[in-house]
């Protein structure tokens, strides 16, 4: 390997920093706290769900990385302060957040109660903000890092049933991008992922519908869902040294759906 290369190559490493995924007990968080640790990070793991949590901690600890659990529930201010404050702490420090943490539920607008309404922008919206706020109180500290959000295409497409969950993505691209202006001072990046059609536990339920399946699939120019891990290198550029200009932006991880419409 070329000195050019060697150097290119460690733009991208990850080497001494340390990340805090939340929603990292399945799916999209999983990976991307796996592939965070890949690349060199030493990362928390948050979530509610503390046994699935341990298996992450798990797998990272074997593939010789170093991991944390830290348990607590986004949608609570108290235990996303506290939860933020125990990563750091737990790890010496705080240079990346992915705030993954999110949930969605299939209703027609017109059925859309309270409770849901409240359910759904508490977990996607509210608490990525305020765990965005507590990372930042610790990176400002610290000579900034690196903040990225996992958005969706309904921040910028409407799909029908999904009124809560569009409102709280199209929230929290505009979050991102006013973090982002406000926070660059500091030294602090904040970006978004967008992810196109993954099939996740969370999205399972589009699945089900084979007729819609099929002709979604046919809209994708790349000719296929996502799979999870294909948002790990996203995340890696985003959060590493490689991406140190880059800011108040969406990239989005998506097939090449977003530019075919």
């Amino acid at each position: 390997m070329s000195d050019t290369t060697a150097a290119v190559l460690s733009r991208f490493s990850l080497a001494g920093r340390k990340a805090l995924v939340t929603g990292a007990s399945r799916g999209i968080g999983r990976a991307l706290a796996t592939g965070l640790a890949s690349a060199g990070a030493a990362v928390a793991v948050s979530g509610r769900d503390e046994a699935a949590l341990e298996g992450v901690i798990a797998r990272i600890i074997g593939a010789g990385g170093r991991a944390v659990a830290v348990p607590f529930d986004v949608s609570s201010v108290e235990q996303i302060r506290a939860g933020v404050a125990q990563a750091a702490e737990k790890l010496g420090g705080l240079d990346i957040l992915v705030n993954n943490a999110g949930m969605e539920q299939v209703c027609p607008s017109l059925d859309v109660d309270e409770d849901l309404w409240d359910r759904i922008q508490d977990t996607n919206l509210k608490g990525a903000f305020f765990c965005a706020q507590a990372a930042a109180r610790i990176m400002s500290d610290t000579g900034g890092g690196a903040i990225i959000n996992l958005c969706s295409l309904t921040s910028e497409v409407g799909v029908p049933t999904a009124a809560a969950y569009g409102a709280s993505k199209s929230g929290l691209l505009g979050l991102t991008r006013t973090l982002a202006t406000e926070w660059a001072g500091r030294g602090i990046r904040v970006n978004g992922i967008g992810p196109g059609y993954f099939r996740t536990d969370m999205t399972e339920v589009f699945f089900e519908d084979e007729a819609w399946a099929r002709r979604m699939q046919a809209s994708i120019p790349a000719g296929r869902f996502g799979e999870v891990d294909d948002l790990i290198g996203a995340a890696v550029f985003l959060a590493s040294p490689a991406a140190a200009y880059v800011t108040g932006t969406l990239l989005y991880v998506d097939g090449g759906y977003m530019a075919s419409i």
